[in-house]
């Protein structure tokens, strides 16, 4: 893996970072943490070329790695305001969006129902010499229970509405961003005040369906 980290990839991610400052990405520590991020060693090597393009790509097991304009914008959402200390993060995948959370907090909880993604980001996180991320094999619908409550969750597919456990799981004046729907999908934050909780809509956006239960 680490044969991959060198070339041009620094130069590549201080590019992407610019773009997506010109998109409206505005938080430095984030466009910092995507400047500094190898996104080609999160992805199959014949999609390379592509790994610094705007948009998602495909990594095997029906997952894809998000549009680094979304990682950005979801990032941005959940830091904004008091900077989090420990962050759930419901589906690993790739590990891309994991690598720019772990730039940016203490210590990232993550959640992964299929073994093989897990495995690989791992791997990845651990070429980034990135050692502040616990990763778990499980459902994310459950979260993960016996770390929360969590200042901070983010979601990276989409269920067809929130999971209960992870309103459970936020801590008293925490944020979610999660995607919600099934044809139709919105980005939300959730924020928690004691046991109410208030919600605002984002944007439209398209992610993969959050799968209860079915461990790969």
């Amino acid at each position: 893996m680490s044969n991959r980290l060198g070339g041009k990839s620094k130069r590549s991610g201080e590019l992407l970072a610019q773009k997506l400052q010109s998109e409206g990405i505005s938080d430095p520590a984030v466009l910092q943490a995507i400047a500094h991020s190898p996104r080609h060693i999160f992805i199959p090597e014949i999609l390379a070329h592509k790994a610094y393009d705007n948009t998602a790509l495909p990594i095997g097991q029906g997952q894809t790695i998000s549009q680094p304009y979304i990682v950005a914008k979801m990032s941005e959402l959940l830091i904004a305001g008091k900077r989090p200390n420990n962050i759930l993060e419901i589906g690993t995948g790739s590990g891309y969006q994991t690598s720019i959370l772990a730039q940016l907090t203490d210590k990232v909880f993550s959640v992964e129902r299929i073994k093989a993604l897990q495995w690989q980001a791992k791997r990845c996180l651990r070429a980034m010499d990135l050692h502040n991320v616990a990763m778990k094999h499980g459902d994310g619908w459950q979260g993960w229970q016996s770390k929360g409550p969590f200042e901070a969750i983010i979601v990276t597919a989409a269920p067809a509405s929130v999971p209960p456990a992870l309103l459970n799981q936020l801590a008293d004046g925490g944020r979610l961003i999660i995607p919600v729907g099934e044809q139709t999908q919105i980005l939300k934050i959730i924020t928690r005040e004691g046991d109410d909780f208030t919600e605002q809509q984002i944007e439209a956006v398209r992610f993969v369906p959050l799968v209860a239960g079915d461990l790969l």
